[in-house]
Order: structure tokens, then sequence, then C-alpha cells
């Protein structure tokens, strides 16, 4: 089981945390939404619960609740910026569909 990062998305996760002033990392998850059933939820943590699951990419700590794990295990996170628009990508290796505006899948 593993939750990677890219470079740039290890280095843009670690300079909005130095800007935050807190916080141990990233908290990633699944979330029922959307028209394809599940949409990812991404927020700074300031603390790890009891059934996080952790993995540290770059220096960068992920934590992942246990129930969400299975429908993103295997994951890389990226951020891209493409003309005004930036971002992060999830490159995840269990979708099998997507809707058509990108924002849920279906595993």
């Amino acid at each position: 089981m593993a939750i990677t990062m890219t470079e740039t998305a290890a280095k843009h996760v670690k300079n909005f945390l130095i800007k935050r002033g807190k916080g141990i990392g990233l908290r990633l998850g699944v979330r029922t939404s959307g028209c394809s059933g599940m949409a990812y939820k991404l927020e700074f943590a300031d603390v790890a619960n009891e059934d996080d699951v952790q993995f540290e990419t770059l220096g960068v700590l992920v934590l992942v609740d246990s129930k969400s794990l299975p429908y993103i295990d295997g994951m890389e996170l990226d951020f891209q910026r493409e003309g005004l628009n930036e971002g992060f990508k999830f490159n995840n290796p269990n979708v099998k569909n997507e809707c058509g505006c990108g924002e849920s899948f279906q595993v």
C-alpha cells in the first residue's frame, strides 16, 4: 500500500504549510459525491487521527483514513500549472470511469 507525490506536488504542499504556519501534512480521502459516485477530498492536517494510515514521500506526510485507502491505494498526487489554471491531479490506478467534468470517479 502506498500513496506518493511528485516532486512538484511535494514542493507545493511544503510551501503552503510554511505559509500557513502550522500543520503536519496533507489529509487525502474520498467521499460519496458527483455523477460518478466518488470524489476526492483534500485538506491540510494539523493532527493525525487514530484510524489514519500515514505515508511519507519527499518529506511530506500524507494521512489517509482507513476507509478511503482501498479506493486510492497506489495513487500518485501531482500538482500542475497550465496557463492561469493550477491544481492537484490525482493519478489513481483504481479508477475505472470518470465523469465528464473530471470531478468524480468510479472504482
